[in-house]
């Protein structure tokens, strides 16, 4: 048989074409028929839907779901196929958002502007009160213990040491474990003193060795000491009078010990070259003038103090300060070797109750006692204070004291709320604070 160019239909030898060769119905009733064929092999009348789009689990579904009911309810019967109608696209489904949980006492119906509730401000985390000596604020690395005028970290950054005013006593603290007592040192606690200082040796993880700013009946005095040994005095016959006792103590960049003195109740003391009272001093680990002094022979770098209760070095070395509380407003110095301490690089009129420092490549750290909060100062590329001082730890833990970094991201802070406060029954504490973030502006 061969085609014919005209119609295409086959023809028979000699060129006449054939008669056409057809089913009935046609092509469709070809496909009817195979279909009923397939059925009636099959015996399980189950007939293949075509489900359109991408969603083959549909598919596999369906097709289950009509196992299940030959199964069930033996075969069923299905009409031949409906006429093809005309392709329509298919709706697109848009997800809608499921329910959203409701605060008690927060939006509902008509909450907001566009009628959604509106979203639940977040405030401020409550913390359970504490109970005995467990305290629940993260921060908090030691409890339960009594004014706490100065702290130490020492070098894993995890523990420290923490000087009791009143008692002398000296205790090593870190998280979840009781406070140890490492030593405890003979104190007169009266006019301010007791043990105010607390400093670790530059060489500690060699030495063990800590020193201590104390005042005994007779004078105000640093002290060095080590775990399980007695102390030993290293500079003696500093002042000490009715008031004004306190002193600080803090290591600079080279190695020799800073030591912060009050005037002993005699502001004429403080411009007074021929006493230690009212100074800055720079010595050594046995007491001597440190190298490197203005004046050969003498521990004096600057002159001009009333009642200090903090000194502090940048982890860098580059800047010290000594915090004062002067007659009439609290101060805040920058030390400079050599130079009086006669105009102060911050000033409180409200007079906060400056205590210890904590200096960071940015920003230096002031606690405040009757402020019951840490007062950061941010610093310019200069040198120069940005904006005023920003505020942190409003009254979360009470009058805080002694202060000392860690590197340069984090401090701890010790209360002293048993002397004075109104303590909890987890005071007096120890808690860690992060450096303030750069931003501008805060309180006075």
């Amino acid at each position: 048989m061969r085609a014919s160019p005209a119609t295409g239909r086959a023809t028979r030898p000699g060129g006449h074409a054939g008669p056409r060769e057809t089913r009935p119905g046609g092509q469709a009733g070809e496909r009817r028929a195979r279909r009923a064929a397939h059925r009636r092999f099959t015996a399980g009348c189950l007939a293949w839907v075509t489900v359109p789009g991408p969603r083959r689990p549909s598919r596999v579904l369906m097709a289950g779901a009509l196992a299940a009911g030959v199964a069930l309810g033996g075969c069923a019967s299905f009409p031949d196929a409906a006429p093809p109608q005309a392709w329509q696209a298919q709706p697109q489904l848009t997800a809608r958002p499921g329910p959203q949980p409701q605060i008690p006492g927060e939006g509902g119906e008509g909450g907001g502007s566009s009628g959604n509730p509106p979203a639940p401000s977040r405030g401020p985390t409550q913390v359970p009160p504490p109970n005995g000596c467990q305290d629940f604020h993260a921060e908090v690395v030691g409890t339960c213990l009594n004014t706490v005028s100065a702290v130490a970290v020492l070098p894993d950054g995890n523990t420290g040491l923490v000087a009791e005013r009143t008692t002398g006593r000296v205790l090593r603290v870190a998280r979840h474990t009781d406070p140890v007592v490492v030593a405890t040192i003979p104190v007169d606690a009266s006019g301010g003193g007791g043990l105010t200082g607390l400093s670790l040796s530059p060489t500690y993880e060699e030495d063990q060795l800590v020193f201590a700013y104390v005042t005994t009946p007779a004078d105000n005095r640093v002290v060095r000491f080590a775990p399980g040994d007695a102390p030993k005095p290293v500079l003696t016959g500093i002042p000490r009078g009715a008031t004004d006792n306190a002193g600080a103590l803090t290591v600079d960049r080279r190695g020799a010990l800073l030591v912060a003195t009050g005037d002993a109740g005699n502001p004429a003391a403080a411009a007074n070259p021929g006493t230690l009272a009212g100074k800055v001093l720079r010595i050594d680990g046995t007491g001597h003038p440190a190298p490197g002094n203005p004046t050969i022979g003498s521990p004096v770098v600057a002159s001009g103090l009333h009642a200090p209760q903090g000194i502090c070095t940048s982890a860098d070395g580059t800047r010290s300060w000594v915090t004062d509380r002067a007659p009439d407003e609290d101060v805040l110095y920058r030390l400079a070797l050599g130079q009086p301490l006669d105009v102060p690089a911050w000033t409180w009129p409200d007079r906060p109750g400056v205590a210890g420092c904590a200096s960071f490549s940015d920003s230096v750290v002031v606690a405040t006692e009757q402020g019951a909060a840490a007062q950061a100062l941010l610093l310019n590329r200069d040198g120069s204070f940005n904006g005023k001082p920003v505020v942190a730890e409003q009254n979360t833990f009470g009058r805080l004291f002694g202060m000392d970094t860690i590197g340069d991201q984090k401090a701890w802070v010790g209360t002293v709320n048993r002397s004075g406060g109104q303590p909890v029954s987890s005071d007096d504490r120890v808690f860690e604070l992060l450096r303030p973030s750069p931003v501008a502006g805060g309180k006075d």
